[in-house]
């Protein structure tokens, strides 16, 4: 059948349709700050505009010519910083990171733009508890070292946000898609399983390319399969739902 088990969309009640917009709406928005964070925190860690695979190769496995306060000053904190500062901080790593430059040029620009976040003080401790301290010059030395990229138990922490996270995401989406009328019905199901079997390989592979970088490619894949995915279920939801209408002979028809 066209729809076995499930109503189309035309038949569904108003306050069906009502509920299921605005959760399709919120996510929507969400899905797309998500993107927008994902973009800001990775994209350009090469030095090239936009984000690539290069740019995940070192979020997740790092880079042996630059220090973990380097990559996070041209990647991550890079809109936290004027290119003046960033240029000075890191004019002061690839100098040798002497102490005394640290006290007159490094902590007067991070005063101003770094220990609200990154301070040594009960109040930065309890609003940003994963934070590295970067708040006395030994605290910013353990900053000052090779890059390794995320580290194991960082990535186990936000392994389980995402997992549990985009697992609820998709299945009230796809929870709503199976209302669509889609043909033949084998493409449905593959829009349906494509993002967890994005959501598996996204996640593995960041542990993967710490061993060996090109896996960075499956990242990166698998987020526009991912994306994809959410978007064609919620483009298809909504017009199905509010425009489209199914023939009324075809209801109850072979898939």
């Amino acid at each position: 059948m066209t729809n076995q088990g499930f109503l189309p969309f035309q038949d569904l009640t108003g306050c069906h349709k009502a509920l299921y917009t605005m959760t399709l709406l919120i996510l929507g928005v969400a899905y797309l700050f998500a993107m927008i964070q994902t973009f800001s925190v990775h994209a350009s860690r090469d030095g090239n505009v936009g984000l690539s695979p290069n740019d995940l190769v070192l979020a997740y496995s790092g880079s042996t010519d630059a220090t973990r306060l380097e990559a996070a000053i041209k990647g991550p904190m890079s809109g936290m910083l004027h290119k003046e500062d960033a240029e000075e901080i890191v004019l002061w790593i690839q100098g040798g990171a002497e102490e005394g430059r640290y006290q007159d040029k490094v902590v007067p620009i991070m005063e101003d733009h770094c220990f609200n976040c990154h301070g040594d003080n009960e109040a930065s401790r309890a609003a940003y508890p994963h934070n590295p301290i970067l708040q006395g010059y030994s605290n910013v030395m353990k900053m000052v070292e090779i890059d390794t990229g995320a580290d194991i138990l960082t990535l186990v922490r936000v392994s389980h946000i995402h997992l549990f996270g985009m697992t609820f995401i998709f299945f009230i989406v796809g929870g709503i898609f199976l209302h669509a009328n889609v043909q033949p019905a084998c493409m449905k199901c593959i829009i349906l399983i494509t993002p967890f079997i994005a959501i598996m390989l996204d996640i593995f592979s960041w542990y993967l390319t710490k061993l060996y970088p090109p896996f960075a490619w499956i990242i990166y894949l698998s987020g526009v399969f991912m994306a994809l995915s959410f978007t064609a279920q919620w483009v298809l939801s909504m017009y199905q739902m509010w425009f489209y209408r199914l023939p009324r002979d075809n209801i109850g028809g072979g898939e």
